[in-house]
C-alpha cells in the first residue's frame, strides 16, 4: 500500500466529502473492514452495530430498536462515537478508531421484525486521516477506473512490486479451459496476454483472467472478452490476445491496485499527470478497446 502524504489526505477530504461509501460485501473485503469489531458507543456504554453506509461528514447504521438505547442517546444529548476497525494485511493489530458524532434522527428497518433500526449519525469533526485515506482510495480508483481505464501498465519488475502482483504467468480461462499465458500489460479496462497456439478462433470468446495479487494476497478472477490477437514476431508459435473486462465484474481490488500503480508513476490528470505520462513506456500503445 503507498504512503499517502498529508496532502493527498486533504485532496480527498475535499473531493469525497459528501459521497456515500454503502458497505457492500465487496466494499468490505476490499477495505478489510472487520464488521465484528464495530460499535456505537454512548455514555460509556458500547452496543454493536452494523455501519450501511459513511461519507466524511456522516453515517447510516443499524443498531438495535430496543428503547434502551434511544433512551441512552437521549440521555446523552444524542452526542455519540462510532468505532471502525479495519485489518491491516502485514500487522496482528487492527486499525480502530472512533468517530464522533451526534445523531440526527431514526428510522425503522423493516426487513427485520421491529428488531432493528436505522440510525443517522452527523459527524461533529473531521473523521481520523485513517477513514479517510482507507475510503479516499477506494473512491479514487473508482473515479479513475473510468476516466483512465485506457491506460496501460507495462509489466516490469518494478511496475509489479508496485502493483503488489505475484507473477506474470499464470491462467486464462477461455470458456472454462485453462490456458497458460504470460501477462504483459495491464489497464483498468483490460489486458494483453502472450499464450501458445492459434488465437484468432478465440476473438469474441468470453474468458477468465486469473491475477495474484499481495498486499492482500489473494488472487482476483476477472471476466473479460477477447476483443484482438496478433503474431508475435520471431515466434510462429505464440500469439498475443487482448482481452476487454466486463466492466460490471471488475474487482474493486484490481482497481485500487492499479490505480496505486497510476498515481505514483503518472499523478492526477490536469496536475502533471498527462505531462509525466509521455516519459512512461507503459503508457504508449494504448486502444479504444482498453487493451
Amino acid at each position: 500500500m503507498a504512503i499517502l502524504t498529508s496532502q493527498q489526505i486533504s485532496k480527498y477530504y475535499d473531493a469525497f466529502r459528501a459521497i456515500d461509501v454503502t458497505f457492500t460485501k465487496e466494499v468490505i473485503k476490499s477495505t478489510a473492514l472487520l464488521p465484528q469489531q464495530v460499535c456505537l458507543k454512548c455514555v460509556g456504554e458500547q452496543w454493536p452495530c452494523v455501519i450501511y453506509s459513511t461519507s466524511f461528514s456522516g453515517a447510516k447504521i443499524l443498531a438495535s430498536a430496543k428503547s434502551a438505547l434511544v433512551e441512552r442517546i437521549k440521555k446523552a444529548n444524542n452526542m455519540v462515537s462510532l468505532r471502525f476497525s479495519f485489518k491491516i494485511s502485514d500487522k496482528a493489530d487492527p486499525r480502530a478508531f472512533f468517530v464522533a458524532g451526534k445523531v440526527t434522527g431514526f428510522a425503522p428497518y423493516a426487513q427485520s421484525n421491529g428488531d432493528l433500526q436505522f440510525i443517522h449519525i452527523q459527524y461533529t469533526q473531521r473523521p481520523p486521516d485513517d477513514l479517510i485515506e482507507i475510503l479516499g482510495r477506494l473512491l479514487e480508483a473508482n473515479v479513475n477506473s473510468a476516466r483512465r481505464r485506457d491506460e496501460r501498465i507495462l509489466l516490469t519488475a518494478d511496475s509489479m512490486r508496485r502493483i503488489c502482483l505475484q507473477s506474470k504467468d499464470t491462467f486464462i480461462f477461455i470458456q472454462g479451459v485453462p490456458r497458460k499465458c504470460i501477462v504483459r500489460d495491464l489497464s483498468f479496462g483490460g489486458a494483453k496476454v502472450i499464450l501458445v497456439g492459434l488465437a484468432k478462433f478465440l476473438v469474441g470468446k468470453e474468458c477468465l483472467l486469473r491475477l495474484d495479487f499481495d498486499e492482500p494476497r489473494e488472487s482476483l478472477d476477472i471476466k473479460g472478452t477477447v476483443v484482438r490477437y496478433e503474431d508475435v514476431e520471431g515466434r510462429k508459435d505464440l500469439a498475443a490476445v487482448a482481452i476487454q473486462f466486463d466492466g460490471q465484474h471488475i474487482p474493486m481490488n484490481f482497481k485500487i491496485h492499479i490505480n496505486d500503480y497510476i498515481m505514483q508513476t503518472r499523478g492526477p490528470r490536469g496536475e502533471g499527470g498527462e505531462e509525466a505520462s509521455r516519459g512512461d513506456p507503459a503508457t504508449k500503445g494504448g486502444d479504444a478497446d482498453g487493451t
